[in-house]
């Protein structure tokens, strides 16, 4: 009969080279799958160094530049012999390895492995593995970024192969945040045949995470075992196999083990807003705890996205109190360092506010042009989660900064409801904007040394600009938009509001029904006549329609007319001139904002039209002003809007 294989995989959430504790969690993951009986361990991709190494090596695609230092291996099935350096080969006992395409085989049993990017790819290595070289064991150490929605993307591929080909897939990805925007999402998996019978979690505060599986690969051979396969087997070039000296299997002669295969299990899916509920928390709590701040500041203004902000960091407060519930050492100990207990002391936060307390700071700056609606909602948001809350006015600071240029210039600008320019009105808005970023680093860097936090410290600026808003340019540059880090920042404003109505209930928090009712506004300029400043009227898309057009721009790689001749068959509730406007109106301010996301504040990357230009969206930052695509787009829209009024008259 064919062997019972013990097989492990795992999620390790590593850290740019942290050399040390990288090899202590790797350890530690070779010890649990030892301790489960597993003969053979999959570890995530460059587990040493951790993955998002940047130019300290690595990158290809999106958010990765691995051939700036890497030039990838070409020479399909073809193996080459590799001196070792001497401090390996002293503890390997040997002086050479084969380095190329090639197969392993463990007494019978075969191996390959399988990158993390090849498995997206349309002709996967582990076709033509399974095929020409019988391979029953498939590898992948991967550093897979979560997305919101991904996830079911990468199962169904992980599934796919080995449904059609046979086998078992072995699939490790790291987890956690290792000092960038990505958050590694876990869900590492065995499947056999197609059948998924061991995941992990996509979203936990645990540093290491092992699963074990039992495989009996006679499951394998008998699902391969067709007339069609078997002819394309023969028609499939083989590989050369590399002879190992080690057992995988378990059974021995004619024993038959009583324990039998693992069974399938059932997969299950985060919706979007609970994926937002969790990722960015585990994001924020890895970033803090590694950074050796003391809590987090945000400006909180009343509306829906700083709420967002704070919401998701309550969050990763519940997720922090669960751990330590459970008694997680790794996390008590991160949480005493960061509030500022003593290395002796048995504190134990009695619930999320009470973490909240002592670690998320916020602030209402408030001007002459603030409502009275705005600052109750920041405070009653405050209240539910804990937060320490602070509620100041910012005009005399705004006055004084205004007064240097009026002093000099012996002019003092005006807002338009009062009579004053465009340009005038813009600049008041601004010094307001900008002087809340000047106001939440001071808070940021004193509060603590203000609470008496032992060995004072300073916390980390929080942002609350959403991915839309960035999209379109609707921020101010060096405001409160500017910060340490955003975990919305990859967020769009529709999802935002969806994971504000889930967080409502799962979380508890009453006061967030007031948020999703509110116009979105800035709050910049004065009411008049009762009449606020409404983001989406300002901006002149609403921010379902943004996320429409950032779709078009990034993921379709469209210009504005392919965006146009794109939502002329989908919006065709509206007029050829409509949809002109609303694509000459995003392409035009998408063209002179893009200078802004070359300052952009590091945000979590969690959405794929993300216009994030340090990292994901690399593009010209001075445009051109479209000229040649709209007057096509002006043609077509005359000639369509004839067409209709010939046909008018014809009737």
């Amino acid at each position: 009969m064919a062997p019972l294989v013990n097989l492990a995989v795992c999620s390790l959430n590593q850290w740019v080279l942290d050399w040390e504790e990288n090899a202590g969690r790797i350890i530690r993951a070779v010890q649990l799958a030892k301790d489960k009986g597993a003969s053979l361990l999959v570890t995530p991709e460059l587990s040493i160094s951790s993955y998002g190494a940047l130019d300290h090596h690595l990158g290809i695609d999106g958010n990765y530049r691995e051939m700036r230092y890497f030039t990838p291996w070409q020479k399909t099935r073809v193996v080459e012999e590799y001196e070792l350096e001497d401090v390996v080969a002293r503890i390997t006992g040997q002086s050479k390895v084969p380095f190329g395409d090639a197969v392993l085989d463990f007494k019978g049993i075969r191996l390959a492995p399988e990158s993390c990017e090849e498995l997206f790819t349309a002709a996967a290595p582990h076709i033509s593995y399974a095929l020409g070289a019988g391979v029953e064991i498939f590898t992948n150490s991967s550093g897979s970024h979560h997305e919101l929605r991904k996830l079911k993307t990468r199962m169904d591929l992980i599934i796919e192969a080995t449904r059609k080909c046979g086998g078992v897939y072995l699939y490790s990805n790291q987890k956690g945040c290792d000092g960038d925007r990505l958050y590694y999402d876990g869900s590492s998996l065995i499947v056999v045949n197609g059948s998924v019978i061991a995941i992990g979690a996509q979203f936990s505060l645990d540093d290491v995470e092992v699963l074990t599986a039992t495989v009996d690969l006679e499951h394998v051979r008998s699902f391969r075992c067709s007339p069609s396969r078997g002819l394309q087997a023969q028609q499939t070039p083989g590989f050369q196999c590399i002879d190992t000296d080690v057992q995988l299997s378990q059974a021995q002669g004619n024993q038959i083990p009583r324990a039998g295969a693992s069974e399938e299990t059932e997969v299950s899916y985060h919706s979007p807003e609970e994926e937002i509920t969790l990722g960015p928390a585990c994001w924020l709590w890895d970033y803090l705890r590694r950074s050796g701040a003391a809590g987090y500041f945000v400006p909180l203004s009343g509306g829906i996205d700083s709420c967002a902000t704070a919401t998701i960091v309550y969050s990763m407060c519940v997720l922090v109190v669960e751990a330590i519930q459970k008694n997680k050492k790794q996390v008590i100990e991160d949480a005493r360092r960061i509030v500022g207990e003593d290395s002796k002391s048995d504190w134990k936060p009695s619930s999320a506010q009470d973490l909240c307390h002592r670690i998320f700071h916020c602030c209402f700056m408030g001007t002459t042009n603030s409502g009275k609606d705005t600052r109750a909602r920041a405070r009653g948001l405050a209240e539910q989660i804990g937060a320490f809350h602070i509620d100041v006015n910012i005009d005399s600071a705004v006055s004084g900064i205004l007064k240097v240029f009026s002093l000099w210039a012996n002019f003092t600008p005006r807002f338009a409801s009062d009579g004053g320019t465009s340009a005038e009105n813009l600049a008041l808005q601004n010094i307001q904007a900008r002087g809340r970023m000047v106001i939440a680093y001071l808070f940021a860097q004193l509060l603590p040394t203000f609470r008496s936090r032992q060995g004072g410290g300073s916390l980390l600026v929080l942002g609350s600009a959403n991915v839309d808003e960035s999209l379109r340019g609707y921020m101010t540059k060096y405001d409160c938009s500017s910060a340490d880090i955003n975990p919305i920042g990859g967020i769009s404003k529709t999802d935002l509001k969806r994971f504000i109505a889930y967080a409502q209930h799962k979380l508890d928090l009453p006061i967030l029904g007031d948020f999703l009712t509110a116009i979105p506004t800035a709050e910049l300029i004065p009411i008049v006549g009762g009449k606020v400043q409404s983001d989406e009227e300002e901006m002149g898309l609403t921010y379902d329609e943004l996320s429409t057009f950032g779709r078009l721009r990034k993921i379709a790689k469209l210009g504005p007319w392919g965006v146009y001749s794109t939502l002329l068959h989908r919006w065709i509730d509206r007029t050829p001139r409509q949809i002109y406007e609303k694509t000459r109106t995003f392409f035009y301010y998408y063209a002179i904002n893009r200078h802004k996301m070359t300052v952009l504040t590091p945000s979590l990357h969690l959405e794929s039209y993300g216009p994030d230009d340090n990292r994901f969206d690399l593009r010209p930052f001075l445009y051109p002003r479209f000229s040649w695509p709209f007057k096509k787009i002006d043609a077509h829209v005359e000639s369509l809007e004839a067409q209709s009024k010939g046909a008018t008259t014809d009737k």
